[in-house]
């Protein structure tokens, strides 16, 4: 096994004001038309808000090498520094917009509002922050006060081939009134009858509402409300088999027909408003106390398949596949496989709903009175199939204020508290029957292996329940998240060094209430669990050292803990209450040099970093089709370390010429031995226990490890401007399956034999490239109306062989390791974006 020995450095970043779109490549300011800049990319911003990673966001920015970085690489899946999300802060007016459960911010919830989100404060890295300790890889704050929205009024139309079609985009400010109010308003409608990928479609709406009342030069009141309900198709990932055999790295399992037309299984629909309370108090020159009190609602839906004692409806399940029949004497029945597979026949390739429906109305099943119940006897046709919808309904509400003191010229104070209340509702309804009268609600998988008909029970308090569209079923839980934080920071400007220094302290608790009171797992599935409790703190300092005014060294470092999330500290909370063994808190401690140069023509950064977490709990779950229920695998212990470097430069040619190029490149492993523990969802049993992985040096998975970057842009005195940008991307890994690296992975083999190196090895994908062209216009008509017209083509030479990423399934055949090959992501083809404005 290659060992990869990582170096300790360290690094840093810029503080700057955004002013970005969020879902263009260019967007305008004022008179100007600017590019904006993120790592995130459009289809992830309003696309699929579960598994988009929204780290980016943070870096919208004028700092030489985000801004180049967060246009270009976002199609590629980079992450800056290799950070998950969870370690970048998103807020809005003060208030954390972050979830509890996961600590991640979710775009979507808040998606198709960019003429309100443009206007940011961010800090990237580590640095000091006016609205709370931040995360190591910086922070936004959105500044949607109604007096923050630039006055007038706009309209805008976009066109586009990606996750949506169309949008269009209407937003009004007031600015301060004589009378002391300020309003602003935005909607936006977003949508398309097919995106880029087949059977994926979009029907988005966006609305915002801020009013702002000056009762004095002292006090001022603000409201905030604002919601973005979403309905989207989604789009699967898939194996190389499957690709080749339709000829379509984009095929998407998901959808089938159903009367002729196109319906797709997985659907996600999402609604969280949120609305907040903003009081601004000047207390004095010197002091100010920004209070905000919030409350947030609403639901998360994913639908899926579901069946009962019938075959495997998705199309790609690998026993449907040729290389299932791979077995002497097996030829016939794989050339029959492949023949159907490459005439892209959709009975074979797609979900064959008509078939389904056929099923349902064919299944005539009499219950009566069962265990002396009255009300659930019934006779007609029980489901075989149906579409059930996992749901999160969400109740969040909390209270945060900061209180900042200018002490004189030289020296700032600031200290705040916050309070955030969370509780999610988890349970799954019948979204569609498929034809069928109806669904009775019992674990089939216990059902089968219990002789005990109550084990079965999904709800032993309401056994054998008929279940119809609408209806519960499977599982009821809570999650209850309290937070407590408080943070102080210190920050002082000198002739030769500017410094910052900051403290957090945090209470985080945490438990589940069942409200099913499981039939496999009596004792700990129903009614309130232990408290999970922790006590975390955080300290941060940076400094900055002026060579001279053009030329400056920064240096910043961190150190703090983190609670687990409650996302992956239960075992499996759709059943029990179990959490998972030896939770305890992360470890983080970070640090970056950086040396940077400013002159009116050339800027250039240099960033050293490197980063150590320990202790991450690593959860997944996966569904086992012979043992016919989910698996739960957990790891404790996990450690990861992220060592690299960053370096951006932009130099003015000319008045109306800018190169500009930014590279980035880094190591980011696994640097532990984590424990596993693998438990099944439908039995009492694990199926293993102190598992030791062998993880140590392996490469975090589904990002480019190195990307670079170089761009040419034109910026005509005549308001329009063009540019063409080079990417190009290498070190990329899969994500590794942690049960391929244990000694009982390759127990059976020598170290010589050829399956050990199949077995362990961690898979490199190809180092690949991209091309994006972008342009824009303006026209100013009479000094008060503008029309803005900005396009963007990415991948323009429509390569469509670039894998971006993708993992090892995390079930897998010791015998035969090619049975269950990795599911692979591609970046789209050929897309664009153009949108005309009309301002005044």
């Amino acid at each position: 096994m290659r060992i990869i020995k990582t170096i300790s450095v360290t690094l840093l970043l810029a503080t700057i004001n955004v002013n970005a779109q969020t879902d263009s490549t260019a967007s305008n300011n004022g008179d100007t038309i600017t590019a904006p800049t993120f790592t995130t990319s459009l289809d992830e911003l309003e696309g699929d808000s579960e598994g988009q990673d929204v780290s980016g966001l943070l870096q919208s920015s004028k700092d030489v090498f985000s801004n180049i970085a967060g246009f270009n690489f976002s199609a590629a899946r980079y992450r800056v520094r290799g950070y998950d999300s969870e370690n970048f802060r998103v807020s809005m007016n003060g208030v954390n917009l972050n979830g509890p459960e996961g600590g991640r911010a979710i775009w979507a919830f808040w998606g198709g509002l960019n003429d309100i989100t443009r206007y940011q404060e961010s800090k990237a890295g580590i640095s000091a922050s006016s609205y709370g300790f931040g995360g190591i890889g910086g922070f936004s704050n959105i500044d949607a006060r109604a007096t923050a929205v630039r006055k007038g009024t706009k309209v805008s139309y976009a066109l586009a081939n990606r996750s949506y079609s169309n949008r269009l985009m209407v937003t009004h400010a007031t600015g301060m009134m004589k009378n002391g109010w300020a309003i602003a308003v935005s909607a936006s409608k977003r949508w398309s009858d097919e995106g880029y990928v087949d059977g994926t479609y979009y029907n988005g709406a966006s609305y915002f509402l801020s009013v702002e009342k000056k009762v004095n030069d002292k006090h001022t009141l603000g409201f905030v409300g604002f919601g973005a309900p979403t309905i989207q198709g989604k789009r699967s990932i898939s194996t190389q088999e499957t690709y080749a055999l339709t000829g379509n790295n984009y095929y998407n399992s998901y959808w089938g027909y159903q009367n002729g037309k196109k319906r797709n299984s997985r659907v996600r629909n999402t609604h969280k408003p949120m609305a907040m309370l903003n009081h601004y108090f000047k207390m004095n020159d010197k002091t100010t106390i920004n209070s905000s009190a919030f409350y947030s609602f609403g639901k998360q839906g994913n639908t899926r398949l579901n069946w009962y004692n019938a075959a495997d409806p998705r199309p790609d399940y690998y026993r449907y596949l040729p290389s299932f029949y791979n077995a002497p004497g097996d030829e016939a029945q794989f050339d029959l496989q492949t023949s159907l597979w490459q005439s892209n026949d959709p009975t074979t390739t797609q979900l064959d709903f008509d078939q389904m429906y056929f099923s349902n109305t064919k299944n005539l099943y009499t219950q009566t009175n069962v265990d002396g119940i009255i009300g659930n006897d019934i006779t007609g046709n029980r489901a075989k199939y149906i579409i059930e919808e996992a749901r999160k309904d969400v109740t969040h509400y909390g209270f945060n204020t900061v209180v900042s003191h200018k002490q004189n010229d030289k020296l700032m104070m600031t200290g705040g508290l916050n309070i955030s209340l969370y509780k999610s509702n988890n349970y799954k309804l019948v979204n569609d029957l498929l034809g069928a009268d109806f669904w009775i609600d019992v674990d089939q998988f216990a059902e089968r292996d219990f002789a005990d008909e109550s084990v079965a029970q999904s709800d032993v308090n309401n056994p054998n329940r008929i279940i119809k569209e609408g209806d519960r079923f499977g599982y009821d839980y809570d999650i209850n998240i309290n937070t407590y934080n408080g943070f102080g920071q210190v920050e002082g400007l000198s002739k030769k060094i500017d410094w910052f220094a900051a403290l957090s302290l945090t209470s985080t608790s945490f438990w589940r209430t069942g409200n099913y009171k499981s039939g496999l797992f009596p004792e700990n599935s129903f009614g309130d669990s232990e408290k999970q409790s922790f006590f975390n703190y955080g300290l941060k300092a940076g400094a900055v050292y002026k060579l001279t005014g053009r030329h400056l060294i920064r240096l910043n470092g961190a150190f703090l803990t983190r609670a687990p999330f409650s996302r992956t500290a239960f075992v499996s909370p759709r059943t029990r209450d179990q959490v998972v063994p030896n939770l305890k808190s992360e470890k983080i401690m970070s640090g970056d040099i950086s040396y940077i140069v400013r002159y009116p023509k050339v800027k250039t950064r240099a960033t050293l970093f490197h980063t150590t977490i320990k202790d991450k709990t690593w959860s997944r779950s996966f569904y086992h089709d012979e043992l016919n229920t989910f698996v739960n695998y957990m790891m404790t212990g996990v450690d990861q370390v992220f060592t690299g470097i960053e370096i951006g430069a932009e130099v003015k040619v000319i008045s109306t010429v800018t190169v500009s190029g930014a590279f980035a490149t880094g190591k980011f492993l696994y640097d532990s031995r984590p424990t596993a523990t693998i438990i099944q969802d439908n039995s009492t049993n694990s199926l293993a226990e102190n598992k030791t992985i062998y993880f140590k040096n392996y490469r975090i998975g589904g990002i480019p490890q190195t990307a670079a970057s170089i761009g040419v842009q034109y910026r005509s005195p005549k308001y329009w401007f063009t540019g063409i940008n080079f990417n190009y991307f290498a070190n990329i890994y899969l994500d590794a399956n942690p049960d391929r690296r244990t000694e009982e992975a390759i127990s059976k083999y020598v170290s010589s034999d050829p399956q050990v190196s199949e077995i362990v090895d961690q898979t490199k994908l190809d180092n690949d490239y991209s091309i994006n062209l972008f342009a824009g216009k303006s026209w100013r008509i009479k000094n008060k109306y503008y029309i803005r017209l900005n396009i963007n083509v990415n991948n323009v030479l429509d390569n469509t062989d670039f894998k971006t990423g993708g993992f090892e399934q995390l079930r897998y055949d010791q015998n035969e390791i090619g049975k269950f090959p990795p599911k692979l992501g591609y970046m789209y083809g050929r897309t664009f974006f153009a949108m005309v404005s009309f301002s005044f």
